[in-house]
């Protein structure tokens, strides 16, 4: 037994300087060759700094794109998803509360062209992107409010939607939102 207790005592050891020193020296070190030293994409736009493009934020205003729901409200510190499964009766209401908010705002849409991303939070409850589809569902209503052409917010959503080489098509809610409002 007292040798399985000294193996047991050393492997600890080892994965504990392993996996606290030399393991996150080697993430940190990487991360440093980044751009932004790992920090994240700030955005900068005209000297204003507007935030991360990695962490989503709320846009509720009609005059803006919303974003994502998060289960956690945007904060980066507590990362998660909601746990509760698609029978969950909780769960089940909040996305219906969701989908009559979005309707209410959005009458021109009907409830099946509602992009469940629009509804439903992401895993991690801080998702920057909506995919085009979901972006272009909201032009009816910005466009109505800010008094701008239909195309010309269409447009915009193309300009801002990016490509991955792997992945379906993304638009970043936020640099998306900083260009609407100042579009000129």
């Amino acid at each position: 037994m007292k040798k399985h207790i000294l193996s047991a005592v050393l492997l600890t050891l080892c994965c504990i300087v392993f996996f606290c020193v030399i393991y996150t020296a080697a993430i940190w070190g990487i991360a440093q060759l980044a751009p932004n030293h790992g920090n994240g994409e700030t955005i900068v736009y005209e000297g204003g700094n507007y935030g991360f493009a990695n962490v989503g934020q709320s846009f509720t205003a009609d005059q803006y794109f919303w974003s994502r729901p998060s289960a956690v409200n945007y904060n980066a510190a507590g990362s998660a998803g909601s746990n509760k499964g698609p029978s969950n009766p909780d769960y089940l209401a909040q996305v219906q509360a969701r989908i009559d908010t979005f309707l209410v705002h959005n009458p021109a849409i009907v409830k099946e062209h509602i992009p469940a991303e629009l509804v439903t939070a992401s895993g991690s409850g801080l998702d920057p992107h909506l995919s085009p589809e979901a972006a272009n569902v909201q032009v009816a209503r910005i466009a109505h409010i800010r008094h701008i052409n239909e195309q010309t917010l269409t447009d915009l959503v193309k300009v801002y939607t990016e490509s991955p080489l792997f992945g379906p098509s993304y638009v970043n809610v936020l640099k998306l939102n900083i260009a609407l409002d100042h579009l000129k």
